[in-house]
């Protein structure tokens, strides 16, 4: 049996017993808050996090040049095939700064940034062709290599002290985006240019294989920074990611993740921290988002690409971080057609006058999807711009969001949040007459100060115990 295989027979056996403490009287969802947090705890026992063998491969020894100009890709490339072809181990990057092109990960090589080294990313767009398997807004296609990818292994890490620098700010990367804030002028190319992402929705819409998805040179699409695609047993610990081209930390189709006192502190355009999509088995910990987009996104897929590989995002927990600037906490969607469940977020502190949303869920009726289980506790919010608690089955930046597949949303459990101000909303919802919101619940909240408590529309009664919203008890 593979490893993959097993992981897999785990992770079905973990949904079976999830829902068996789940009970169902007269339609409605009843739960053990204490039972809830022990399967928490039970998925994070569960995740495997990668170990490596005592070998080092300096990439000094592979001439690696820490001069900030010297090109180190084929260094790097060369130590870490080393390492992978010994049995694995520690790829070691000393301190200094290093100029390289985009880094591709093999099986059991723990890639290792010791205090004081600086990864600066290479200017040129060549350097990240040819073009691989990848994704943009949770669609699939051939772009531009990540700034550091793996495709399909196993055991991979990426550790230590050091930064990864992007370097996509000062008219590199962020003026594809088309904000005149990021460096665009009249004139340049940018994402929203029929060759790009119209093109890109059209694929999607008509179910384009993903080979013949081909974008890279002659388009403005933007690489991820770190980016394990279909992988198994994933860690990042202790490094700082600044100025990415795009969102920082994304775990496609991968299985066992944990990113353990990670560092975001990046504010380009869609620079959300950590975005895991159609993965399963996440462990985000003792992390700092301060970013330009969402702290954390869980998303599965955009419209006909989620549904085509149908793979919920699940069994993912986020704790003891601070999220101190982005526009949500923790936010499920937009891209979410494959669905999400079992979200657990605790122990964490969100405080900023740009922060918008703490927990956020957004999806509409073209990306459809569900999402079901999500529990919040002790969290501290100091303050939002929106709203602390936010549902929108309408979600649309772009014109024409309407379509055929009704999203559903239930059992959202928030257990010992205290707000100090709430912005303007403390609840905001909006679910589908077709499909209200099912199950929300408030249990030991407070919320000092927010302009409106409550905007529901289409959501069963929320229930409260012991909730006091403005100073009135609900």
């Amino acid at each position: 049996m593979t490893l993959k295989t097993l992981s897999r027979l785990l992770m079905i056996s973990s949904a079976i017993g999830f829902a068996f403490f789940l009970s169902c009287k007269a339609g409605k969802t009843e739960i053990d808050s204490e039972k809830a947090w022990k399967r928490a705890d039970k998925i994070i026992s569960e995740i495997v996090v990668p170990e490596f063998p005592d070998r080092t491969f300096n990439v000094a020894d592979y001439g690696a040049k820490a001069d900030g100009s010297t090109n180190n890709s084929e260094a790097f490339k060369k130590a870490i095939a080393a390492c992978n072809g010994a049995g694995g181990g520690m790829v070691l990057v000393p301190a200094g700064k290093y100029l390289t092109g985009p880094i591709h990960l093999k099986s059991n090589v723990n890639f290792h940034l010791a205090e004081g080294a600086e990864i600066l990313f290479s200017k040129e767009k060549s350097d990240y062709l040819p073009m691989v398997h990848t994704s943009y807004e949770g669609v699939e296609l051939m772009n531009y290599s990540p700034l550091i990818y793996a495709f399909e292994q196993e055991n991979i890490a990426v550790t230590g002290k050091g930064t990864f620098n992007g370097q996509a700010n000062n008219g590199n990367w962020w003026p594809w985006s088309g904000a005149d804030r990021y460096g665009f002028k009249e004139g340049m190319q940018e994402q929203k240019n029929e060759h790009n992402l119209p093109r890109l929705r059209k694929m999607n819409e008509e179910g384009t294989p993903v080979a013949e998805r081909t974008f890279g040179e002659g388009h403005q699409l933007r690489p991820t920074f770190f980016e394990p695609f279909g992988c198994e047993n994933v860690l990042v610990k202790g490094v700082t990611f600044t100025n990415a081209p795009f969102w920082v930390m994304h775990p496609i189709k991968s299985n066992n993740v944990t990113v353990d006192g990670v560092t975001v502190r990046s504010h380009g355009p869609n620079n959300d921290g950590c975005d895991p999509e159609y993965s399963k088995n996440v462990h985000i910990k003792n992390c700092l988002f301060d970013t330009g987009d969402d702290c954390i996104a869980i998303k599965s897929g955009r419209n006909n690409d989620g549904r085509r590989v149908a793979i919920p995002s699940e069994n993912i927990v986020v704790e003891n971080c601070v999220m101190k600037d982005g526009h949500g906490g923790v936010v499920m969607g937009s891209e979410i057609s494959a669905g999400v469940r079992n979200v657990f977020v605790r122990n964490c502190q969100m405080d900023s006058p740009n922060l918008d949303r703490a927990i956020r869920i957004k999806t509409n009726t073209l990306r459809g999807g569900f999402v079901e289980n999500v529990y919040v506790k002790d969290v501290q919010v100091g303050q939002v711009k929106e709203a602390v608690l936010k549902i929108n089955t309408y979600y649309g930046i772009y014109a024409n969001q309407e379509g055929e597949y009704i999203p559903t949303i239930k059992n959202i459990y928030m257990e010992n949040v205290q707000v100090e101000n709430g912005g303007e909303y403390g609840i905001l919802i909006k679910g589908r007459e077709q499909s209200p919101v099912e199950n929300v619940n408030f249990t030991n909240v407070t919320i000092k100060s927010t302009e409106t408590p409550l905007s529901v529309e289409n959501c069963e009664p929320i229930k409260f115990i012991n909730t006091t919203i403005n100073g009135q008890k609900y």
